[in-house]
């Protein structure tokens, strides 16, 4: 990949991690593990395109549209995994 490719996948990663805590709410620990997780999600979710060689929405060599869905599954899943050990 190209730097201005890394540099859009780090401001979406960071723009859905950041909306997503805006959304739910929360402390300065949410949002480290909200950006964290989106992250980690994107980079899956990319990975996983180049793997299947599927292409939802591509920038360059940025399968973006795939990655904004690992992010959202990662996003998801850090809520519902942060709700439950707050429960127990």
């Amino acid at each position: 990949m190209t730097t201005p490719a890394y540099l859009i996948a780090i401001i979406l990663a960071t723009l859905y991690g950041a909306l997503f805590h805006l959304y739910k709410g929360g402390n300065a620990s949410k949002m480290l593990l909200y950006l964290v997780s989106s992250w980690m999600g994107f980079i899956i979710g990319h990975n996983i395109s180049r793997v299947v060689a599927s292409s939802i929405y591509s920038i360059g060599p940025l399968n973006a549209g795939m990655a904004s869905i690992g992010s959202g599954l990662a996003l998801v899943l850090a809520h519902w995994l942060s709700k439950r050990n707050l429960e127990d």
